[in-house]
């Protein structure tokens, strides 16, 4: 394996021509989001099975060469839990690498684990322990040291053995194709983006407000996520969420009230503070079918229904053990209540998990199957 740390132009090109006719190539970032609003992109890892390179963003001016390396459509890129990668790759290129295979929801796929982490990943499937040292390194200092170097290339360097390992695994089994309703959302554009006006539904305690206050939440919240965007800072920066859940319930009419909300400063109020009451203002004047309606908890399930989904719980484990899979990559106990309750957007009426589940569950609510128990041990099966 040769491997390669890259900070000049003519290093990029040279990797790029080489790695161009790759079947595949394993990508990962480095990054730091704790100051910004979008993330810091520090350094880019990509291998293949003889080329390993660590390419430094802050150096190269231009990153064109791997842009184009990257978007290759003959090439299959490969990550471990992809999304924030993606959204990275967006936000720096407005187009998004695929074909695209993610090792973190095929390992689901393969019984170990959902959302399982990129160590465990590693030493399940290569019986590999990766040290852990440089998990929260500062990766935009500059030099880099060589531990860091070895960190951030292992992750791509095994990566990659993974994903051949896996890949065969999933082809053997039947599955490969599972995945690509889920590969196909994480190369989307409309995944990553971010509406301002709907913003106000990851504001941590909005439950608790509604009516024309959700409606002032909402205004506040988009207001916040513009301004955020604009400066590129986090959004706590702006304003917390509890501030901004604060001035929602109190609707301060005037600067005076405005400034006695703890947590809202004189220099916040003088800066920002005619901003906030007019955003106030306006939204009390909307009429109240254009208010926000959060959506409440559904009602609780009947006793008839919590024994019925006890027994769909049970023929889930079932099905699961005989697939070699987690229950829970599955279904959770809440999309068995929305099969019960025939909801179109259940999630076990989709893709592969309604040929492997919904479907079966379905006849077991019908009474076409059952669960049985035999000797001490449950089946399910035809009756």
């Amino acid at each position: 394996m040769q491997e390669l740390f890259i900070d000049n132009a003519q290093q990029l090109q040279d990797f790029v021509d080489k790695a161009a006719n790759s079947d595949w190539l394993a990508v990962d970032t480095e990054f730091l989001r704790e100051r910004t609003y979008f993330p810091k992109l520090c350094l880019i890892q990509v291998a293949n099975d003889k080329l390993a390179a660590a390419i430094d963003p802050i150096a190269l001016d231009d990153l064109g060469p791997l842009q184009n390396l990257l978007m290759n459509p003959n090439i299959e890129k490969v990550f471990h839990a992809a999304r924030q990668d993606m959204e990275i790759f967006l936000n720096e290129w407005e187009v998004l690498p695929q074909p695209l295979f993610d090792t973190q929801p095929a390992a689901a796929l393969l019984g170990l684990g959902d959302q399982v982490g990129y160590g465990k990943l590693i030493q399940q499937v290569l019986k590999t322990e990766l040290p852990k040292d440089h998990s929260r390194t500062d990766w935009s200092r500059r030099p880099l040291d060589k531990a860091q170097l070895r960190y951030a290339l292992d992750d791509v360097i095994y990566l990659g053995q993974a994903y051949l390992k896996m890949k065969s695994q999933l082809e053997q089994a039947g599955r490969l194709s599972w995945l690509d309703a889920e590969f196909k959302t994480l190369t989307s554009p409309q995944t990553y983006s971010l509406e301002p006006m709907d913003m106000w539904k990851k504001v941590k305690g909005r439950q608790h407000i509604k009516g024309v206050k959700l409606a002032i939440l909402q205004a506040l919240a988009a207001w916040r996520e513009e301004q955020a965007l604009a400066k590129n800072l986090p959004r706590r920066w702006i304003i917390k969420d509890d501030v901004l859940l604060e001035i929602a319930r109190r609707t301060p009419g005037n600067a005076q009230e405005l400034e006695r909300i703890r947590g809202v400063d004189a220099g916040f109020v003088k800066k920002s503070g005619q901003a906030i009451l007019e955003l106030i203002d306006n939204a009390r004047q909307l009429p109240k079918d254009r208010w926000p309606r959060d959506k409440r908890p559904a009602a609780r399930p009947t006793p008839q229904q919590e024994a019925t989904l006890d027994l769909l719980g049970a023929a889930l484990r079932l099905i699961a053990h005989e697939a070699g899979l987690s229950p829970q990559v599955i279904a959770s106990r809440k999309d068995l209540l929305a099969l019960l309750n025939k909801d179109d957007n259940c999630a076990l009426l989709k893709g592969w998990r309604k040929s492997l589940a919904g479907e079966p569950l379905q006849d077991l609510i019908a009474g076409k199957r059952q669960v049985v128990v035999e000797q001490g041990t449950a089946t399910f099966k035809n009756p």
